[in-house]
């Protein structure tokens, strides 16, 4: 039997941050029951009830057993643009400027597989979400990486980006409320980036996957900008704000020729959304929101419980704005990777090292709040006692 060559595409891809985590962590169980998993950004509290129900009812109507409308049933798109409506005061067309994604991250490695050709350049937030750089290299493009620094609150400076490099951007990322950092973006910020796109002719995709999720006040939609469904595209997902990681339903909205375009791609890939997770996911957007505030408020306190301790224990924190992550400074010195190894089988705490985001996520890392108030304090101390013990080398 010929030996199968694999293709060039796969090649490319970026080594699996989160699956060498996982295994380091799964060995590591069998040993020490006692081990504190912060490191991975998967929700820990179940779906509401009435979503639940939803599903369950849509799942035994016969009609929802058949291939659905290729690109998601009417009632959801109207769900959603009723859901922006009300949430971000941004108005949307439900036929021309919604596309229904099997999950948010599968449209953000789609979007570059619609837009960008070999050897185009794409601008991508350093820290930042790894898989957008899955879908730049499946598409066989290059990327420029946009520092997200503390000292600029964690936001990138359009005005250090080489003007060659801003030209030849076909594409760029962005992500608030921020994986990893837990910053959030301000209006200005946003309109600053619409100038910025319609100078360079860039598309921008902003992933809203924590848009629900903000403590000093609520997160801002890019779309809300003047000018912003002209320059790009907001993906979001139920994921986070309704606890439906598992679930696998997100949404693309903006700009009608990307939307058209990511429908297109799925109309060869897919055929739709399973009909009862539909039903389930309008159900979600379009009925009460309470279960959406109680989480939020249920992050806030963990936060606040967490960092307190961390720094009644004399460890600097950052405060996190938004998402349900804490960005910790390691101690100077310290490799966030070093940090994070030593945390784990000293203290058997799970955290994601900064250095995993980018090149300028050296020197931090980051720890999901995913857990009860009463481990999030142990693993608080645990931190506390490794990053001393680190800082006195």
């Amino acid at each position: 039997m010929r030996v199968m060559t694999q293709a060039e595409r796969m090649n490319r891809l970026p080594k699996q941050f989160f699956a060498t985590l996982t295994r380091k962590v799964a060995e590591l169980q069998k040993s020490a029951p006692d081990l504190i998993n912060l490191g991975q950004g998967n929700p820990d509290q179940p779906t509401p009830p009435h979503i639940v129900d939803a599903l369950c009812e849509a799942a035994r109507d016969p009609v929802n057993h058949r291939y659905g409308s290729f690109r998601g049933e009417s009632y959801l798109r109207e769900a959603i643009c009723s859901y922006y409506e009300r949430e971000f005061g941004v108005s949307l067309d439900p036929a021309r400027e919604v596309a229904i994604l099997f999950g948010g991250k599968a449209g953000l490695v789609e979007v570059s597989q619609c837009i960008l050709n070999e050897g185009d350049l794409a601008l991508v937030p350093d820290p930042g979400y790894p898989d957008y750089q899955s879908g730049v290299a499946l598409a066989g493009a290059h990327m420029e990486y946009m520092p997200l620094l503390r000292e600029n609150d964690f936001l990138p400076d359009y005005r250090s980006i080489d003007e060659e490099v801003a030209r030849r951007a076909k594409l760029m990322f962005l992500n608030y409320p921020n994986n990893p950092t837990a910053a959030v973006a301000t209006p200005d910020f946003f309109e600053e980036t619409v100038r910025f796109a319609k100078r360079s002719h860039t598309v921008v995709v902003h992933d809203f996957a924590y848009g629900a999720i903000g403590f000093s006040e609520k997160p801002v939609s890019f779309l809300a900008t003047k000018g912003a469904k002209d320059v790009g595209i907001e993906v979001y997902t139920l994921s986070k704000t309704y606890n439906m990681a598992g679930w696998r339903v997100g949404f693309a909205l903006g700009r009608e020729d990307v939307i058209e375009s990511l429908n297109l791609y799925q109309d060869h890939a897919y055929v739709s959304l399973f009909g009862a997770i539909q039903r389930a996911a309008a159900v979600a957007l379009t009925e009460s929101q309470a279960s959406v505030r109680e989480l939020v408020d249920l992050y806030r306190k963990r936060r606040d419980r967490f960092l307190q301790t961390l720094s009644d224990q004399g460890v600097p924190v950052l405060q996190s704005q938004g998402s349900f992550f804490v960005w910790l400074p390691v101690p100077e010195g310290v490799s966030s990777e070093s940090f994070t190894d030593q945390l784990l089988y000293d203290e058997h705490v799970a955290v994601a090292a900064g250095n995993g985001f980018g090149r300028y996520g050296e020197g931090y890392v980051r720890i999901g709040l995913l857990t009860d108030e009463t481990r999030l304090y142990a693993a608080a101390l645990r931190i506390a006692r490794m990053y001393h013990r680190a800082a006195r080398g």
